[in-house]
C-alpha cells in the first residue's frame, strides 16, 4: 500500500478487480507491488503514475479519494480492463466511508438530519432479506482470508472483501462495512511491512468482521443496532460548554489519513475531542498539533489548545464526544488548568480499579456508543525502569502496589512515542502523572498517552509530538522500594497466550498451518493443566477443524470446508477475548469482573 496514491473506493477496487481476465489475476500482486514503487506527481486533483517509458496512469480525485472507475484512466491499449488499473487500485489506500471529523462544516450540520434518517431506517427488529445477503457475502468473505493467511490473502481475495464491504454498506450496515475495510487495510500492512503493523490488530478486525457477519442474520432489536452500526455520527445542540484542554495525540489510519486529537474536559469530568484528520501520512501526523483548531474564531493551535482552555457557544456534539465545527459555534480562548487543579484533578482521583471497569465495560461486545475517553486512564505511578518483552520493551511503573507496563502507542518512527518511553525508562523512582489507553491484558497494561513534565509538574508532554531532551530530565530519584524490572509480577499466570498465539499463526499462516497433526496438543494439554478445559477444547476444535477434509466417491480429496473452520476460530478468538478481559479486571482488582465478560477464566 502507497501512501503516495489517492484514497480508492472500495466499490471502485472491486469493480476493476473484477473484470480481471482470470490470467491476468494471477499476476495482480506483483504487479501492485510494482506500481507501489513508482513515483506519483500530483497535479491539483489529479495524480500520475509512469508505469514505464510509454505508458502512464492517470487518477482523478477531487477531495483526495478516487470515487468511480472511469477516473482511473491508462495508456496502454489493454485499457481499461487491463492489468495497471487493477495493480494501482490496490496498491492505493482503502477510502474511509467517514469523511474526516470535524472537516466539513456542511457534514456536521447535516448529520442530525441524516441521522434521523437512519433511526427511522432502523425500526425493524429484524434484519431485511439484503442485510442478510451482506452478512453472508462478508462471511464467505472473511472466511477465505482465514483460510489463506496473510501471504495467501493478495489483492483478488481483498477485492472480494471490498466488494462485499460495499454491498454492506448499501444494505445499511456500516459497521460490519467498515470491519471489513479494516481487515483489508491490514493484510495490506501486513504484506508491504508496513513498520506500523501489528497482527493483533489485524486479528481484531478479522474477529469483529466474523463476529458480526455471523450474528448479524439471527440478531434483532438493540442488538441488530449495535451490529449495524451508524453510517456518520450524529451531531446534537450542546449549548454552552467550558472546556480545559488535557493532551494532545497524533493519527495515523490505514486508510491514508492522518492528523491529531486533542482531548479536552469540562468541568462535570466529561471528555470532549476536537481533530484534525485529513489524507495524509506520518508527516502530517506529526505536524498537525501546531496547525490551527477548527473551532469558530479561535487561532489555538492543538498543541495549545492541550494547555489552555476553550469557551463555546452552540457547540454541537456527537454521541461520542467528538466537536462539530459547523457555522453557528463560536468558541473563545479561555483560562487552562493544571493537572493537579480542579476540574482536570478530579479525573485522577477516581480509583484505578473504578476506571478499569468503565474501559471494559465500554468495550464490551454489543455495548452502546460510549462517549470519548471511556477507555482512558489517568494515574499517579512511580517509574521502576525498562523491561524487555516479546513484543519489544515496555517501561514498568508501579501504580498502588500494582506493577504496570507502559508500552507505546504507534510504534512509526516519525512520532516521539518509542524515543520517549527510552528517555522516561532511565529515570527510575521519578513520580508522574500520566495518562494512558486500557489495553486488555492478563497484566495491567496502558498505551501511554501524556506525562506531566518530569522536572516541571505543571508543564505536560505528548507522547507522541513533544520529544523529551536529556536536559529535561532531573536529576536521579533513590530507587523505589516496590518490586523492580527484574522481580515483577509473572507476563502470563494463566497461560491464555497459547490460545491467543494459535488464533495469529491461523491469521498470519492460514488454515494449513494449523492442519499439521500434533501441532496443537502440547498446548491444549497444557491449558487443561491450568484449570483452562473450554480453551482446551476450543483450540483442539480448532485443530480438527483445520485438518478436516472430506473426500468425493472416487476418494478424492474435496476442498476444505472454510466456514467451518471459521466458525471454529470465531468461538475460539471470542472466548479468548472474554478471558482476556475476566483477567485484566482480576489484574487491576476490578469490583465486578463479570459485569465485563461473563466468562470465567479458572473454569
Amino acid at each position: 500500500m502507497s501512501q503516495d496514491l489517492p484514497a480508492v473506493a472500495p466499490a471502485v477496487t472491486a469493480e476493476i478487480v473484477g473484470a480481471l481476465s482470470p490470467r491476468l489475476r494471477k499476476r495482480l500482486d506483483a504487479a501492485a507491488t510494482k506500481i507501489a514503487t513508482r513515483p506519483a506527481v500530483r497535479d491539483g486533483d489529479t495524480v500520475r503514475i509512469a508505469v514505464d517509458d510509454e505508458i502512464s496512469l492517470e487518477l482523478h480525485a477531487p477531495g483526495g479519494v478516487v470515487s468511480s472507475a472511469d477516473a482511473i484512466r491508462c495508456g496502454c491499449l489493454l485499457a481499461p480492463d487491463c492489468l495497471h488499473r487493477a495493480a494501482v487500485a490496490s496498491a492505493a489506500p482503502v477510502a474511509d466511508d467517514e469523511p474526516a471529523p470535524a472537516s466539513q462544516d456542511a457534514a456536521d450540520e447535516a448529520s442530525p438530519a441524516e441521522s434521523g434518517d437512519e433511526d427511522s431506517s432502523r425500526a425493524e427488529d429484524v434484519p431485511t432479506s439484503e442485510q442478510r445477503a451482506a452478512a453472508g457475502a462478508l462471511w464467505a468473505a472473511g472466511a477465505a482470508v482465514l483460510d489463506a493467511g496473510i501471504e495467501g490473502a493478495g489483492a483478488v481475495l481483498q477485492a472480494e472483501l471490498l466488494r462485499a464491504a460495499h454491498t454492506a454498506k448499501l444494505g445499511g450496515l456500516p459497521r460490519p462495512a467498515a470491519a471489513a475495510v479494516s481487515v483489508v487495510n491490514g493484510l495490506r500492512a501486513a504484506r508491504s511491512a508496513d513498520p506500523a503493523h501489528r497482527l493483533a490488530d489485524l486479528v481484531a478486525a478479522v474477529r469483529e468482521l466474523l463476529a458480526a457477519a455471523h450474528r448479524l442474520p439471527d440478531a434483532g432489536g438493540s442488538e441488530l443496532a449495535a451490529l449495524r452500526g451508524t453510517a456518520r455520527q450524529a451531531y446534537v445542540p450542546d449549548g454552552s460548554l467550558r472546556l480545559y484542554g488535557l493532551f494532545s495525540e497524533p493519527l495515523i489510519t490505514a486508510g491514508g489519513y492522518a492528523g491529531a486529537t486533542t482531548w479536552t474536559a469540562a468541568a462535570d469530568g466529561r471528555l470532549y475531542t476536537v481533530s484534525d484528520i485529513a489524507p495524509g501520512g506520518p508527516g502530517r501526523a506529526a505536524a498537525a498539533a501546531d496547525r490551527t483548531v477548527r473551532l469558530g474564531d479561535t487561532a489555538l493551535t492543538h498543541r495549545e489548545l492541550s494547555h489552555a482552555g476553550l469557551a463555546l457557544s452552540g457547540a454541537t456534539v456527537s454521541p461520542t464526544g467528538r466537536l462539530g465545527a459547523g457555522a453557528a459555534v463560536k468558541a473563545v480562548r479561555a483560562a487552562g488548568a493544571a493537572w493537579t487543579e480542579e476540574p482536570l484533578g478530579a479525573l485522577w482521583a477516581v480509583p484505578a480499579a473504578e476506571q478499569v471497569a468503565r474501559a471494559l465495560r465500554s468495550r464490551a461486545p454489543g455495548a452502546e456508543t460510549s462517549h470519548a475517553g471511556a477507555d482512558l486512564l489517568f494515574l499517579d505511578v512511580t517509574l521502576l525502569g525498562a523491561a524487555r518483552e516479546t513484543g519489544g520493551d515496555c517501561l514498568l511503573a508501579l501504580c498502588d502496589e500494582l506493577v504496570l507496563r507502559l508500552t507505546a502507542a504507534h510504534d512509526h518512527p516519525a512520532l516521539a512515542h518509542r524515543d520517549n518511553l527510552r528517555m522516561l525508562a532511565e529515570l527510575p523512582g521519578a513520580r508522574l502523572r500520566i495518562v494512558g489507553r486500557l489495553v486488555p491484558a492478563p497484566q495491567p497494561r496502558l498505551q501511554l498517552l501524556a506525562i506531566a513534565h518530569p522536572a516541571e509538574p505543571e508543564r505536560r508532554i505528548d507522547m507522541g509530538l513533544d520529544r523529551l531532551q536529556r536536559a529535561d530530565l532531573p536529576a536521579p530519584a533513590p530507587p523505589p522500594t516496590g518490586p523492580g524490572p527484574g522481580n515483577a509480577a509473572p507476563l502470563d499466570q494463566a497461560p491464555l497466550h497459547l490460545l491467543h498465539r494459535r488464533l495469529e499463526q491461523a491469521v498470519a499462516a492460514g488454515r494449513g498451518f494449523l492442519a499439521v497433526p500434533g501441532s496443537l496438543a502440547s498446548d491444549a494439554h497444557r491449558l487443561r493443566r491450568s484449570a483452562l478445559p473450554t480453551a482446551a477444547d476450543l483450540l483442539a476444535a480448532l485443530r480438527q477443524a483445520a485438518g478436516q477434509r472430506a473426500r468425493d466417491p472416487f476418494g478424492r480429496l474435496l476442498p476444505a470446508d472454510t466456514a467451518h473452520f471459521a466458525r471454529a476460530w470465531l468461538g475460539a478468538a471470542l472466548y479468548a477475548e472474554a478471558a482476556e478481559s475476566s483477567l485484566c479486571a482480576a489484574a487491576w482488582q476490578a469490583s465486578d469482573p463479570a459485569a465485563h465478560s461473563g466468562v470465567r477464566t479458572r473454569e
